[in-house]
């Protein structure tokens, strides 16, 4: 089956969706074409040269990052500075170069959910909501003959989404009338009669933005003339899509006993802790990467502590005013749980779609930072 780099998007578009990228963020590809062939996939956390010299050895077809090996515009590509000599190396390699950040930060089952777990924390909620994501129901009616043969197109789409599961519908049976006008070309039923037909109900939670797409598909497969079908706005209010996690621990703890288990669940070398390192914490908000942006969310959300990367000086002595406590894990090993995690994940994807391709994870990073 020939596979390409836009087979592979696609598998990752489920994962973590475009839409939930930040607006300042250049999630996406970042080298090469959505065309070009794909028999080999490698997962890293960072663009780096010694990554991408990996992966040309390797004989690697697209390289998927979390952070993006372009960030801010380029003026030039000039083949003799850093980027421009990553760039020539990955072109002349024909290595795609795919990129998925803060879409991958709030995605449920994302990196925050991964670090959620490596933590140990339950009844989870967003720590920072991500702009609108615009859910809708979408509910289409058919002849109960073609009842599965609709769901299955259903899941073909982007439709029936909700938080970590997919294939999400609901159904039920009925019974529709309509009457066929002198121009139309029924499947069921006679001109100028009411016809009285066995219908089924299908609904499933879709994004806003892909209605027409799923509409278009839909259309195909079904047999009506005239497809009956409804879009509901939703609101939300249990969203898991998001920067950061609010959850509680299974028991209160100190606050130095809680930094040193997640030292030790981590295999750090060390943490940076503000506050009094006896405070007792329940609740626990956490973000990957880089925390700082989110600090006001957390002195909000009422948890003791929040764990994070790269926090600043001051940011410090804000939760030491709002009496608060501050774990600093590092940027690195916040967001490198994610990369074996979703190798993992896109192989079974890839396998289940009948993609014969190889899907791994680089194992040759390291945090950049050396303590002495």
């Amino acid at each position: 089956m020939y596979v390409t780099v836009g087979d592979i998007v696609n598998l990752i578009e489920k994962i973590a969706p475009s839409r939930l990228a930040e607006k300042w963020d250049n999630s996406g590809l970042q080298i090469g074409k959505l065309d070009w062939p794909v028999k080999r996939v490698l997962i890293s956390l960072d663009p780096t040269p010694d990554v991408i010299e990996a992966a040309c050895n390797s004989k690697t077809d697209l390289l998927i990052t979390h952070h993006p090996m372009i960030f801010n515009p380029l003026k030039s590509i000039d083949f003799s500075s850093s980027i421009g000599a990553l760039i020539y190396k990955a072109a002349i390699n024909n290595l795609a170069i795919f990129s998925a950040h803060t879409n991958l930060d709030s995605a449920a089952d994302g990196i925050n959910d991964i670090l959620v777990l490596s933590i140990g924390l339950k009844n989870l909620k967003t720590l920072s909501t991500t702009g609108q994501t615009d859910k809708c129901k979408f509910v289409v009616y058919v002849p109960a003959d073609y009842e599965h043969k609709i769901i299955k197109a259903l899941f073909e789409t982007k439709a029936g989404v909700i938080g970590s599961y997919t294939c999400c519908s609901f159904r039920n049976t009925g019974k529709g009338t309509f009457k066929p006008g002198y121009s139309a070309k029924p499947f069921i039923g006679t001109i100028d009669e009411i016809s009285h037909v066995d219908e089924v109900r299908i609904e499933v939670i879709a994004d806003k933005h892909d209605i027409p797409e799923i509409v278009s598909y839909i259309r195909h497969y079904h047999p009506y003339e005239t497809m009956a079908y409804d879009v509901y706005p939703l609101y939300e209010y249990d969203n898991k899509e998001g920067l950061g996690r609010i959850g509680e621990l299974e028991e209160k703890q100190e606050l130095h006993i809680l930094a040193k288990k997640i030292k030790e669940n981590l295999a750090l070398t060390c943490v940076r802790v503000v506050g009094n390192p006896e405070i007792l914490v329940n609740h626990v908000a956490i973000c990957s990467g880089s925390g700082s942006g989110l600090l006001n969310d957390f002195f909000k959300s009422g948890a003791q502590v929040y764990i994070t990367g790269d926090l600043r000086y001051h940011d410090a002595r804000s939760a030491e005013f709002e009496g608060r406590g501050l774990i600093d894990i590092g940027h690195f090993a916040s967001e490198y749980l994610i990369v074996e995690k979703l190798a993992q994940k896109l192989n079974i994807m890839a396998g289940e779609a009948g993609y014969g391709v190889i899907v791994e994870a680089c194992r040759i990073e390291r945090d950049p930072f050396v303590i002495l």
